[in-house]
């Protein structure tokens, strides 16, 4: 071989290095996790769940009820030393810009930002191990101070029940305070699963598998992982990886007998006429998970995740769907159609969005608060219609229907109530003339509910949650009397 041929052939080889991964006889290396430190990283975020509970109401084939939320979240590494790393997410329930579709279609967002103003933060500092996983969570204590606070101060200041299990809650945190990273930014756990401090090799199909252990309820369920190395882009330095994680049948299915037992419980007259191959169906559950991850091979870290979970127990589904991307790389997995559809069957989950992060939280009811308090020139204008907002005469409406139901997200029961057409056109009047104001709703000169009117009801629907299942279907008897009407009134 001549001298300049050989010039040739050693400068191809040193670009075909440049170009491509590295290589070694085993595959290629996918390098430990090195993020920069001080360095912001956004990222796009997209969720929705899928809930299927057809059989219990009877209705085969109908296709699941869809909530779906759309998210821009902020990460960075403040530091990171030989043990772990700390971590700042910065939080936010608005829809990103270019989003299709109305705010309606993405109820998650309302729901995350009660959140958020339950917890009382719009960021949380993390310490995580070397991959990224959450570990330890710092302001613990005025987040749950936060929350007490919340607690004792519910509509008109009266203090949130026992009963209604917020306490429960604020318990749990203090025990595991790593609910709250669950809660508000799940993604940190999911954008670890990709990345690893340590550099490992891969063959393109390779298949590894490991096994561990999760607890549900005290029972322990056996889990599969098994991941393989889809492909590699030697232009973008990415590599693409598959998990498939499943859980033990038998152990998970005895894990999810106490939930069963209450669903079961729920619908205890249609219970009563399933068949015995039916019963030993409800009685069996099973949970999976497909992840999809795009890895830098760079940094190693994870530039993009779609997971897919599915859960079936007791004769129900739920489905949930999340796809992460790092703002400034683009996209390269294929979206569940669930995440761009235009059309979707929502749940009914009448959620009242909250104006800032001084309104109280609408996860629970019990920790709902008034508005903000107007502005000077608002003080101006009310007290100059003072006359006309005591004007504001109660409204009688009569009732069309009234049941209750179980909500296909929460499994909670709730009291739906139609309003006649008539009454319907008259509340949507009276909403819109109380926004921003406290109202009451009487049944039988008894008051049932005190709602604040952040938004005016169009549909003549009322709902009622957060209330023992038997005084429910007390209210559903004083309803279905012939002629039954609800007062509604300014709070006295």
């Amino acid at each position: 071989m001549t001298s300049l041929c050989w010039k040739r052939f050693v400068w191809f080889c040193v670009c075909l290095i440049l170009s491509h991964p590295a290589w070694s006889a085993g595959g290629i290396e996918i390098p430990g996790y090195a993020p920069a430190t001080g360095v912001e990283r956004s990222y796009r975020v997209q969720k929705a769940t899928e809930t299927d509970m057809s059989f219990w109401f009877d209705k085969s084939g109908t296709p699941p009820v869809t909530a779906r939320g759309a998210f821009r979240q902020a990460m960075t590494v403040l530091s990171r030393d030989e043990d772990g790393m700390r971590v700042r997410w910065s939080l936010s329930a608005d829809l990103p810009e270019g989003i299709a579709g109305l705010a309606d279609s993405y109820q998650m967002n309302l729901l995350y930002r009660n959140s958020l103003t339950a917890y009382g933060t719009a960021a949380l500092e993390l310490e995580t191990d070397l991959n990224g996983n959450p570990r330890d969570l710092s302001g613990v204590d005025q987040i749950v101070a936060h929350m007490r606070a919340m607690a004792a101060n519910g509509p008109g200041g009266v203090p949130a029940t026992p009963q209604s299990g917020v306490s429960d809650i604020i318990a749990k945190l203090e025990t595991n305070p790593l609910q709250i990273v669950a809660a508000l930014v799940p993604e940190a756990q999911l954008l670890a699963t990709g990345q690893s401090y340590q550099a490992e090799t891969m063959g393109i199909g390779q298949v590894s598998a490991t096994s561990r252990d999760e607890d549900y309820g005290g029972v322990s369920v056996p889990v599969t992982s098994t991941w393989t190395l889809e492909s590699t882009d030697a232009t973008a330095r990415t590599a693409t990886l598959s998990l498939s994680e499943e859980a033990d049948a038998a152990a998970f299915s005895q894990s999810q007998q106490p939930a069963i037992a209450n669903l079961m419980s729920s619908f205890a007259k249609r219970a009563k006429n399933l068949t015995a191959d039916q019963l030993a169906s409800l009685k069996r559950a099973s949970k999976s998970r497909s992840v999809e991850l795009v890895v830098s091979l760079n940094d190693g870290s994870t530039l993009e995740a779609s997971e897919i979970v599915t859960v079936e127990a007791g004769g129900t589904m739920l489905r949930t769907y999340t796809h992460i991307q790092r703002e400034d790389m683009p996209a390269s997995l294929q979206l569940p159609t669930v995440l761009t559809a235009k059309d979707l069957q929502t749940p009914d989950l009448h959620i009242e969005p909250l104006p800032s992060a001084k309104a109280g939280p609408g996860i629970l009811d019990e920790l709902s608060t008034p508005p903000a308090p107007p502005t000077a020139s608002q003080d101006t204008i009310v007290a100059a219609d003072n006359a006309a907002a005591k004007a504001i005469a109660p409204v009688s409406l009569e009732v069309k229907s009234a049941e209750v139901t179980l909500s296909p997200v929460s499994y909670d029961h709730g009291l739906n109530i139609m309003l006649t057409p008539e009454s319907a056109a008259t509340f949507r009047d009276f909403t819109q003339a109380v926004l921003g104001r406290q109202t009451q709703m009487l049944l039988n000169d008894k008051v049932v509910m005190e709602p604040w009117m952040r938004e005016p009801i169009m549909d003549g629907r009322i709902v009622l949650a957060g209330t023992d299942r038997k005084d429910l279907e007390a209210l559903v008897e004083q309803l279905r009397v012939p002629g039954a009407k609800i007062l509604v009134r300014l709070r006295p």
